[in-house]
């Protein structure tokens, strides 16, 4: 089985996206996590990302695809989750591509719907909690940043929810509700 969890940050993808790991043997995608893989790895895509990357230049849709074909070629027997992939239309045109030339198919997309002021004060409110624990912050965990980021989201991302609910593969799930609750949610719609 194969996913798309879609969700602006801190929606809780994450969280969801490892329990699938460990309760069904998925392999997560996440496209930051295979950058830094690669960046490190010393292979022939690992040096095109390295160089991309030291230069301060964003990825090209060309060279995550190419590492999400390398993941793909290993194989996963409960499949995939891609995470933060796609975030167009045109890597959502080119990751139906590739899964078609693979002999996959994209089972189900998943959108965790959020209320934004809710999220922002989520946001917010873990890293004052983080501060207090004396526990590190991301630099950009504060409202100012998670609006700008939430902007961002949906200028780039949203089209794709459209897109995959004309295609009739659009599931969408209360991304606020309990951490239980949402793993239910999602696991209703992959064993329906």
């Amino acid at each position: 089985m194969n996913i798309i969890l879609l969700g602006p940050p801190g929606a809780g993808k994450g969280t969801q996206a490892s329990h699938l790991v460990s309760s069904r043997g998925m392999v997560q995608l996440s496209t930051g996590d295979m950058l830094r893989e690669a960046k490190t790895s010393g292979t022939e895509m690992g040096r095109r990302v390295a160089e991309v990357m030291d230069r301060g230049e964003l990825v090209t849709d060309e060279i995550v695809i190419g590492l999400i074909r390398e993941k793909l070629d290993q194989g996963s027997d409960g499949g995939f989750i891609f995470d933060g992939f796609p975030r167009t239309l045109a890597q959502a045109d080119a990751l139906g591509e590739l899964l078609a030339e693979k002999g996959e198919t994209l089972d189900a997309v998943i959108e965790m719907q959020v209320d934004d002021e809710t999220l922002v004060r989520r946001i917010v409110n873990r890293a004052e909690e983080a501060r207090a624990a004396g526990q590190p912050v991301r630099a950009d965990d504060n409202e100012e940043s998670m609006r700008i980021r939430l902007m961002e989201y949906y200028k780039k991302t949203a089209p794709l929810i459209g897109y995959y609910h004309a295609k009739g593969m659009l599931n969408r799930v209360d991304g606020l509700g309990s951490i239980e609750a949402v793993q239910a949610d999602i696991a209703a719609i992959l064993d329906n």
